[in-house]
């Protein structure tokens, strides 16, 4: 033979086992007892058939639909005598038959349809699931949550409440064990992080550690719970799904006055309110029986969409770009279905029909809000409806607005017309081709509008919406939350319920949640209570190499989770622990440092916004929050930490790592002054070299160091102290870092020395992880 021969025998030989590796990749994993549609077969029917045999009446092939039983179950139309299933006869199967041949002309999924094949474990799934006689299910999703029993367990010491149960048991269903509590000090700045968005002081991990009481941690849980800042932190999530920024968009983008929604969010989740009631006057505050402000200003949820102020648009285009973004975010945000994909055709996956999109959309069709308003010229903070606030309800039922101006403040709102406008289905979703009229109702394939006992009007799908029977709210509300505070959801597509996105990795925990939130008044504090108690989210975030072979993603949650903070919590953290923060709640959006230029390269040349216009004084050290968000410009240093450009609803953040973000915390100013002014401060206290250190560490990463990173740190400080010293380095130059003032009765070489000190404990991976 020749080279080239073998050459080429070895490669087949190669691609062979490849495939059959890849084929047989899943061969191990035991087949369960039962085999369920909802959670077995139909995410492998999903990937692998409905791209042809789906809901999509115009790419389906052959006639032939697997998504419905009834289509699933008749006689092949192209095939004489045959049928797709045959329940209890894999065997006499189509579908069976043609997944599990060999023979391209006959199996399924066809080569050209670059879908892949099925795996040996999945083709076992199906044929089992045949033989048990292929019962189909309503989508797990579209089915109401039922709170099954708690499973049993064998290590009841380990379990905290309910929730530890049902993560114990699959955690030995997949062979794993859990973690041990993590160290007091790793706890408590975890469970600050996520309720409050900020560090732990000293005297808090003082006293925690020294509380040595049976409820040491509940009682900071408590205490944590009641802070205010606790409002900051989770409003942060309800602003991204919100799609919350502070102007409108597009070529002008100006100024607008949306904050006092913002910070009703703040003060909604402070007061505890319901979560039923919370989406109700995001909903429908304005309709209300004797609505009063507070209730109108939470419909700002509506108005926060971009809008155009250019000249020679098309009002109703714009108008119906407006209700399509209304009608995304209540999808997406509030059911946590992509509903969108039904704008111009019947959805491709899900059961949602073009008609079913328009009659959601018409709730929101009744507005009075415009297209375009006004002279191109002048650009208005709010555009109507509009909410005015004056001082009297700054006094009285807004006093959580913070304005020092005085004065009349505007907020865009929703407001019904008087008269009922029609819609339409649009054609391909083009605003000015409307065919047939639909009325008002909400989605049939989750559940049934009953006009007779729902308004049809915005009050009406509000109510529908937080029904106990609605099987969506509850359980999207459940998983963004855990998702909050494990960094994934028991569903993982969490802006995704329906059949594409991913199924839960613990369902009968997700609706055990569900129904217990609903059950106890839909209240947020007591959920959130119940997941930051629970054992296993206190376990250490120590892995071993056999749980990261097992289970890399830790989606069965057998240690602690170990996440980086969010973009605005770096900030945060960097203030906070610095002693820089201003703790003032609510309020404008302030303008802290920023790269020169951003914004004067992408602007019209009109309007305020036009150059950024730096603030200063308290301003500049506001948490990350009350950053100002221009949409066609967002904040960098927040963007490059995967921050969203708040542009449309957004459930989940990407998580991205990158050289930019070492870039962030090596060179922004907030960082470089910050490690300046603790360095000076520590160094007004007057103590030796060991105590500053050791402080700065406390304060940044939330735990003692060790003695070997004490000696790492003695060892840099001491040889940056001699490069100052020596005037390698400049202490003036490296000192003049950002407004807050200066302290120059200090050794400047010491205070350089232990500010480039802190600068590289800022930069510990740990200081930006919880």
């Amino acid at each position: 033979m020749t080279s080239r021969l073998l050459l080429f025998i070895s490669c087949i030989i190669i691609s062979t086992l490849l495939i059959n590796a890849c084929k047989n990749s899943h061969d191990d994993n035991a087949l369960p007892e039962t085999v369920s549609y909802n959670f077995d077969i139909r995410p492998i029917l999903s990937d692998k058939c409905y791209a042809c045999h789906g809901p999509d009446a115009n790419k389906r092939k052959a006639g032939f639909r697997l998504d419905i039983a009834d289509s699933a179950f008749a006689p092949l139309k192209e095939t004489k005598g045959a049928f797709a299933l045959v329940p209890g006869k894999p065997e006499k199967s189509e579908l069976y038959k043609r997944i599990s041949s060999t023979d391209p002309t006959y199996q399924m999924p066809v080569p050209e349809s670059h879908l892949g094949l099925l795996s040996e474990h999945q083709i076992a799934l199906v044929k089992k699931w045949i033989e048990q006689g292929a019962k189909y299910e309503r989508h797990w999703a579209f089915t109401p949550p039922v709170k099954k029993p708690l499973p049993k367990v064998d290590d009841k010491k380990w379990v905290k409440n309910e929730i530890d149960y049902f993560t114990l048991s699959k955690m030995k269903e997949k062979g794993l064990t859990p973690n041990e509590e993590a160290d007091k000090e790793i706890l408590l700045k975890r469970v600050t992080e996520d309720l409050t968005g900020l560090p732990p002081s000293i005297q808090a991990m003082d006293d925690f550690v020294n509380d040595k009481s049976d409820n040491a941690y509940e009682k900071a849980v408590d205490r944590l719970l009641q802070s205010t800042a606790y409002g900051e932190k989770m409003a942060v999530h309800w602003l991204d799904v919100a799609r919350y920024a502070d102007s409108y968009g597009y070529q002008d983008d100006n100024i607008r006055t949306q904050w006092p929604w913002r910070d009703w969010v703040i003060h909604a989740f402070n007061e505890n309110l319901p979560y039923d009631k919370f989406i109700t006057w995001q909903i429908a505050g304005d309709i209300l029986p004797n609505a009063n402000k507070e209730q109108i200003l939470a419909t700002g949820f509506l108005r926060n969409h971009k809008y155009t102020e250019e000249g020679g648009v098309i009002p109703e285009e714009y108008r119906i770009e407006y209700l399509i973004d209304k009608t995304k975010t209540y999808g997406r945000g509030i059911l946590g279905i992509t509903i969108e994909c039904a704008q111009c055709h019947d959805h491709k996956y899900d059961p949602f029909k073009q008609k079913d999109y328009y009659s959601l959309l018409a709730f929101f069709n009744n507005t009075k809000e415009a297209g375009f308003e006004g002279d191109v010229s002048v650009s208005k903070p709010a555009k109507n409806p509009i909410l005015e606030i004056n001082d009297e309800d700054r006094k009285n039922l807004l006093r959580f607005i913070n304005d020092r101006d005085t004065g009349k403040l505007t907020v865009s709102v929703m407001g019904e017309r008087d008269t009922l406008r029609k819609t339409y289905v649009l054609q391909r979703g083009v605003y000015d081709k409307p065919t047939y009229e639909v009325r008002p109702a909400a989605l049939p394939a989750v559940m049934t509008f009953d006009s007779t006992k729902y308004p049809q009007n915005r009050l009406g799908l509000a109510m529908w919406t937080v029904d106990k029977n609605n099987p969506l709210t509850a359980r999207v509300f459940v998983n963004q939350m855990w998702q909050e505070f494990f960094g994934r959801g028991i569903v993982k597509s969490s802006g995704d319920f329906g059949m594409q996105g991913d199924i839960p990795s613990h369902p009968q925990l997700l609706d055990w949640l569900a129904v217990d939130f609903m059950e106890h008044g839909w209240d947020i504090k007591r959920l959130v209570k119940q997941i930051v108690m629970s054992a296993t989210y206190r376990q250490s975030a120590v892995v071993t190499k056999d749980k990261l072979d097992i289970d890399p993603e830790n989606v069965y949650l057998s240690r602690g989770p170990r996440i980086r903070l969010s973009a605005e919590f770096i900030r945060d953290m960097v203030l906070s622990s610095s002693g820089l923060l201003v703790r003032t709640i609510g309020g404008p959006s302030v303008k802290p440092y920023q790269p020169k230029g951003l914004w004067e390269q992408a602007t019209s040349g009109r309007g305020v916004l036009a150059t950024y216009k730096q603030d200063h004084g308290d301003s500049l050290y506001r948490r990350g929050m009350y950053t100002f968000i221009k949409l066609t410009v967002p904040p960098p240093s927040m963007i490059i930490f995967d921050a969203s450009n708040r542009d449309q609803c957004e459930v989940k953040r990407l998580t991205t790592n990158t050289p930019l973000q070492a870039l962030i915390m090596m060179n922004d100013p907030t960082v470089l002054e910050a490690s300046r002014v603790m360095a000076q401060k520590l160094s007004e206290e007057k103590k030796d070299e060991n105590y500053n250190l050791t402080k700065a560490f406390r304060l940044i990463i939330c735990r003692k160091p060790s003695d070997k990173e004490i000696k790492i740190l003695q060892s840099y400080y001491n040889d940056e102290l001699q490069s100052f010293k020596q005037n390698k380095l400049s202490a003036d130059t490296t000192l003049q870092q950002g407004e807050y003032k200066q302290v120059d009765t200090l050794d400047k070489s010491s205070a350089a020395a232990l500010m480039k000190t802190i600068e590289m404990i800022y930069n510990m991976d740990e200081a930006i992880t919880k």
